[in-house]
């Protein structure tokens, strides 16, 4: 099939077209076939593989950061990116080069061809052929949405597994119950792995437990840190992140003695992941942005704003929730009386409008406004007099992504 090259050297829709899971069978048969085509690309590397619902890029990129303090070595791949395609690939700091990126999904067309494989399972394979090529360490693989059926799942060699925070979300593929939804994560733990999780609700404890046990595993739970450790990275759930990611350099070094417990501390400081209640400029006016996405990644930024904002002061929020997501639960966590939320759309998804959640939440309907963009909502508090608690923008990555690549919001 012949493909056209996008003028925009950072477009890869070309290679990478959007795509819908619905009705797709979520096999791992497909990357396993192109793995074999590919004569199993870093398959000789051990990794990590984190998988959970909320906090799996914190745990990498906390790992990953560890493993480079220590002087090792690490290939990190990630999902989704904010503004670039090669934030998903990265060998220690140095993200893969578009031009390399390109011609690797270039290249792997014909096992794309043969295997059917989404664009998804497309980039994991070019990141495994890319570190394949750079020869790190440690690999740190980001799972997807699942675990069972996730393309980082047919790496053949992944000793260790962190677990992040795992609760209610994907739903329309994973299951409606928080116990098929552990289910389907838990089963990426293989034969003889080695599990690290922080606490955990009782029904996700429970399918751990049986997991590693059915695998002949070994079952580490660790506790948040306390705030003796500086972390790189802000939010009162990153000491249970940070926890894990610990214990998972501990028993990396366990062996060779290669990670220290200061290369530990110092890779936790070092750590940073853009995005993530992070504090960004919108025309020298200041707001907070966040990726909390699901009701569990809810509970955790109000958690946050309750120490923020302890008085009872109103916040404003500018959301964009997919269609597919419970913004009602949002809604529910988020809004304290007193606060107004701005309802604006998940650019390039199906979104949830202010007047289909004024139905659903009408004892919140007055707290709701809608507007077409974050662009028109940051406009409008502007003229109405600019909020005394800075406004926080969350609900979507992908919106916190497109803010920062049109250049309306800065880091700080």
């Amino acid at each position: 099939m012949e493909r056209s090259s996008s003028s925009h050297p950072q477009d890869l829709s070309d290679l990478l077209p959007r795509f819908d899971l619905r009705g797709m069978d979520l096999s791992l048969e497909r990357m396993h076939a192109a793995l074999q085509h590919l004569q199993s690309p870093a398959g000789s590397i051990p990794a990590v593989q984190v998988v959970g619902t909320n906090g799996k890029g914190s745990i990498a990129c906390l790992i990953h950061h560890g493993l480079m303090a220590a002087g090792l070595r690490s290939g990190l791949t990630t999902s989704p990116h904010l503004v670039s395609w090669c934030e998903r690939i990265r060998i220690d700091n140095a993200l893969i080069r578009i031009e390399t990126l390109r011609s690797l999904l270039e290249s792997l067309q014909p096992v794309v061809e043969d295997c059917r494989l989404t664009p998804f399972e497309q980039l994991i394979c070019a990141a495994l052929v890319h570190f394949d090529q750079q020869q790190p360490d440690w690999l740190v693989l980001e799972a997807g949405l699942g675990g069972r059926l996730d393309a980082t799942t047919a790496h053949p060699r992944r000793p260790l597994i962190a677990v992040a925070s795992i609760g209610l979300d994907h739903r329309e593929h994973l299951g409606s119950t928080l116990q098929a939804i552990a289910t389907e994560k838990a089963a990426a733990i293989g034969p003889g792995a080695h599990v690290v999780s922080g606490p955990q609700l009782a029904a996700v404890r429970a399918v751990l437990e049986q997991r590693v046990n059915a695998m002949a595993g070994t079952l580490e739970w660790v506790e948040p840190l306390d705030e003796t450790w500086t972390l790189g990275l802000p939010g009162l759930w990153q000491q249970s992140n940070a926890a894990v990611a610990a214990a998972a350099l501990r028993w990396i070094g366990q062996d060779s003695g290669a990670i220290s417990a200061a290369a530990i501390r110092e890779g936790l400081a070092a750590a940073r992941w853009p995005g993530r209640l992070q504090w960004m400029r919108w025309q020298e006016l200041r707001v907070r942005v966040d990726g909390a996405h699901n009701p569990p990644a809810a509970v955790q930024l109000d958690q946050e704003r309750r120490r923020w904002s302890d008085d009872g002061t109103p916040q404003t929020w500018i959301l964009a929730i997919q269609a597919h997501k419970q913004a009602p639960e949002m809604l529910n966590q988020l809004l304290h009386p007193g606060d107004q939320a701005w309802i604006v759309p998940v650019p390039g998804h199906q979104s949830w409008s202010a007047e289909q959640l004024k139905a659903q939440c009408p004892q919140q309907a007055d707290q709701l406004k809608a507007a077409v963009d974050a662009a028109e909502a940051l406009q409008q508090l502007q003229a109405e007099g600019w909020p005394p608690t800075a406004p926080v923008i969350a609900g979507s990555l992908y919106l916190i992504g497109q803010l920062m690549e049109i250049g309306l919001v800065q880091a700080e």
